[in-house]
């Protein structure tokens, strides 16, 4: 069993099919088939069911792929550890929508005109849904904001604090002030969906002081959550950085309730999975939030 028959056997599950994992990797498909059954005969095991044109991962597969991945992002960590480490090659990071549309931008323009060699993908997704992303090496790293139960992040990670988040709650404009749960005089929460971290601690404290929503509207970005607050649909959590960024802010108020307070932005990847193209983009992030601390500590003096 060599890295080119798992990079086979990966390509074939992640492309659902061998026509489309040999157009992939550029091979014919004859090569392809021909691997993935000497890996099965090594093995002694069938990776695959196939039905008609269908290949199903058998039970041995699924447990295949787990340590396909590990093995494959080792490997690949172990040559950017023996070359020359100036930044390259492929770097998948996760972020949330609201890093993403305050933090980033500015940042990984610098990144690209930085390292021209990294070929930097970016998805979004909430806190939840992007620490399992990289639990399961499906991206390299993520920007996440630190869970209620820092401990739930266990030994598996390594873990650098880059930003740090004022929360604050939305209101239509002409809401009383909101000090906690009990001055809200609308009964929903409009939130994104589970996972997010935001809305977890929001919840909490909620729970804090023995009140709960009557129901929580989950939408999918701050644009749609403003507007719904705006509209007097709801109320809501956000970071205030994201304020800035959306037009419907003019028609809501800004509270910042007791209790709520500040959260720590993370980066996080997996503990012994690094690379160059990485630690390059951890300096940049460590910087930025240096940055960004001098610029509140000038403004709080010169108030």
């Amino acid at each position: 069993m060599d890295l080119a028959a798992l990079t086979i056997f990966r390509a074939v599950v992640r492309e659902n099919g061998v026509t489309r994992a040999a157009a992939k990797l550029n091979r014919v498909q004859s090569n392809v088939t021909t691997r993935i059954k000497q890996l099965e005969e090594q093995l002694g095991t069938e990776l695959f069911i196939r039905d008609g044109r269908r290949l199903v991962l058998t039970p041995a597969g699924e447990t295949l792929l787990s340590y396909a991945e590990r093995l494959l992002a080792l490997a690949d960590e172990a040559r950017h550890a023996v070359k020359d480490a100036r930044p390259s090659g492929r770097l998948r990071l996760g972020t949330m929508e609201s890093v993403a549309a305050t933090r980033l931008p500015g940042l990984l323009a610098q990144y690209h005109q930085t390292w021209p060699d990294v070929a930097l993908e970016l998805e979004t997704g909430t806190t939840g849904k992007l620490i399992e992303r990289v639990r399961e090496f499906e991206v390299d790293a993520a920007i996440v904001s630190r869970p209620l139960d820092p401990a739930s992040l266990g030994d598996l990670f390594e873990i650098v604090p880059v930003y740090r988040e004022e929360l604050v709650m939305l209101s239509p404009r002409g809401h009383r002030p909101i000090l906690d749960p009990r001055d809200i005089a609308l009964s929903t929460l409009v939130a994104f969906e589970q996972g997010c971290a935001y809305r977890i601690y929001v919840e909490n404290w909620y729970m804090q002081h023995g009140v709960r929503p009557a129901r929580v509207l989950e939408l999918g970005s701050y644009h749609a959550i403003v507007a719904c607050v705006a509209a007097g649909a709801g109320v809501a959590v956000a970071p205030r950085s994201v304020l800035a960024l959306l037009p419907e802010s003019n028609d809501i108020a800004v509270h910042t309730p007791e209790g709520l307070g500040s959260i720590d932005t993370l980066l996080i990847w997996r503990r012994g999975h690094f690379s160059s193209a990485l630690n390059a983009l951890r300096g940049m992030l460590v910087e930025s939030s240096h940055a960004d601390d001098t610029v509140k500590a000038t403004m709080a003096m010169a108030v």
